[in-house]
């Protein structure tokens, strides 16, 4: 998500599981921001783990994480979902699918935090190509600032859930438009996934 001095920020997160316990911070030093999002995220992580990865404890793993900056800000603030889902995935052995862009900062209790910059990382994930951008849907009536030359390069789809989502952790789906094609209505999830069977 980035730091308010630095504006909006991309980071890619890989995350590799083990026996042991903890979550390990390959980045060193690693940046306080970032060091904050990972406890946050692993303490989610505990506390949900029943919600979030059935009868797998991750209490019983190490984790070993690092984030590579995409852009000029390299503090990793407000990342606790995305580390949240990479925990997850690494945990079930399921990679994120490729181009996913997953936004939001989480706090101890599990709910996500306002976002005072949605409109700039969806021109972010517009910039780079990115399939899918996970996003809150409270944030979502920020979209409309979004340029109408990238309205036409992006366009919503419909609102799904993420399959790691909790009460308190409600992402919608955005997807990118095929070349050339304008939806004239939102299709919601069950929709796309009958037209793609």
């Amino acid at each position: 998500m980035g730091s308010p001095e630095a504006g909006a920020g991309l980071y890619r997160l890989e995350v590799t599981s083990g026996p042991g316990s903890g979550v390990k911070i390959l980045n060193q030093p690693p940046p306080a921001p970032y060091k904050e999002s990972v406890k946050v995220g692993e303490q989610n992580l505990y506390t949900r783990a029943k919600e979030l990865v059935g009868d797998r404890d991750p209490r019983e793993n190490e984790f070993s994480i690092q984030m590579r900056a995409m852009d000029a800000d390299k503090t990793g603030s407000g990342l606790g979902l995305p580390v949240l889902v990479a925990l997850c995935g690494s945990l079930l052995c399921k990679n994120t699918r490729g181009g996913t862009i997953i936004v939001g900062a989480l706090n101890l209790g599990g709910s996500i935090e306002m976002m005072p910059n949605a409109t700039r990382i969806a021109e972010l994930a517009i910039d780079k190509q990115a399939q899918t951008l996970l996003i809150p849907v409270a944030a979502r009536w920020q979209l409309n600032d979004l340029p109408d030359d990238l309205w036409t390069r992006w366009y919503p789809t419909g609102l799904a859930r993420h399959k790691c989502q909790t009460r308190a952790l409600e992402p919608g789906i955005w997807e990118a438009a095929p070349d050339g094609i304008s939806p004239d209505r939102v299709s919601t999830q069950e929709e796309r996934e009958s037209r793609s069977a």
